[in-house]
């Protein structure tokens, strides 16, 4: 049996409860990089990123929840369903077959890939470049790291994880939806461009001298990071103006490149605000 009835506030509709249902069948393909490339949506799972779609009005494919999801959140789904071209109520089992997470909260939606995320700015204040940052937890607590810190673009290297990876989207907290990022072939040439606008490029290195609450964050700035294990290319360490490092104690290697991130941002934002 592919759909039941039931009811809710007095209003009767269909629950879809089989993972036959070619609609689920679909939407499962979209936890593998594969099925979001040849359908050219994202995976949107749990309600804050629900929340964030709706608030910026973007037109949804599919939005699927559960009974007691609907309940809960009945003017979120009224929202959602207004900006979706389809709407289903689906069985919990069904639910956990699409969604990529464990325990999901109720909800799952789709969007298209065709425009977004937004791209960065041709003009920045403060900007990040990061390479080879492959987990997309920490690069999703870094993209919602950036908008809360004042960050106007971010670029990512093509050996990155994908942008539209399910995890980084639900680690992002919505903030994703917030900011300019783009995938550069080649980061050197991104660097030296918004160089060519005045801007300074600023590389983390663990070999810098100058530690990172020494620099004027206080000028037009680009962060060059690279994840924690190889650090950055010298490719890019190269075309960087100055290199700052963040002090260790002994025996501790590096930093999670999240936590980096957050504290280079954060001086970048004490020190514009005059604190």
């Amino acid at each position: 049996m592919l759909y039941f009835l039931t009811r809710l506030w007095g209003v009767a509709f269909m629950v879809i409860t089989s993972l036959q249902n070619p609609l689920v069948k679909r939407l499962r393909k979209l936890r593998q990089l594969k099925g979001r490339k040849a359908q050219l949506l994202y995976l949107l799972e749990g309600t804050n990123l629900v929340e964030a779609v709706c608030a910026g009005e973007y037109f949804l494919e599919t939005v699927c929840c559960t009974e007691e999801w609907r309940g809960r959140y009945p003017q979120l789904w009224e929202a959602a369903t207004a900006l979706a071209e389809r709407s289903e109520v689906v069985a919990p089992t069904v639910l956990e077959a699409i969604a990529t997470t464990v325990h999901p909260d109720g909800v799952i939606a789709t969007l298209s890939q065709a425009n977004l995320p937004l791209a960065p700015p041709k003009q920045l204040s403060l900007g990040l470049v990061l390479e080879r940052v492959q987990d997309p937890g920490n690069l999703g607590t870094m993209v919602r790291t950036a908008v809360a810190a004042g960050v106007e673009g971010l670029w990512l290297s093509q050996d990155s994880v994908e942008l539209g990876n399910p995890k980084l989207l639900r680690a992002s907290v919505g903030a994703w939806f917030g900011l300019g990022m783009g995938v550069g072939e080649d980061l050197a040439a991104v660097v030296r461009q918004y160089q060519g606008q005045g801007l300074r490029a600023i590389a983390t290195s663990p070999t810098a001298s100058k530690t990172y609450w020494e620099m004027d964050w206080t000028q037009p700035s680009l962060i060059l990071l690279g994840n924690e294990a190889a650090g950055l290319s010298q490719e890019l360490l190269a075309v960087a103006d100055e290199q700052v490092s963040i002090p260790l104690n002994s025996g501790v290697e590096s930093l999670n490149v999240a936590i980096a991130t957050a504290l280079l941002l954060y001086e970048a934002k004490r020190q514009r605000q005059g604190y």
